[in-house]
């Protein structure tokens, strides 16, 4: 996975995408970051990347078919 974080007018966004594929890149998530305190992304949307990105390998799998 790759992430993009980018900052604009004192907010921090962020765009996490898998380039695994030769013929699709999948966007798994994208968000502004809201946290002060660190720079780590929050559980919660690590586990929804997680999610989105086996259903990003589940749906090249059966494209493949």
């Amino acid at each position: 996975m790759i992430e993009i974080v980018s900052d604009s007018r004192g907010d921090t966004w962020r765009a996490v995408y898998t380039v695994r594929y030769l013929e699709a890149i999948y966007v798994l998530h994208a968000f502004q970051k809201k946290s002060k305190r660190g720079i780590a992304t929050p559980a919660r949307d690590l586990e929804l990347i997680g999610r989105r990105l086996a259903e990003a390998e589940h749906l090249h799998r059966e494209r493949q078919n």
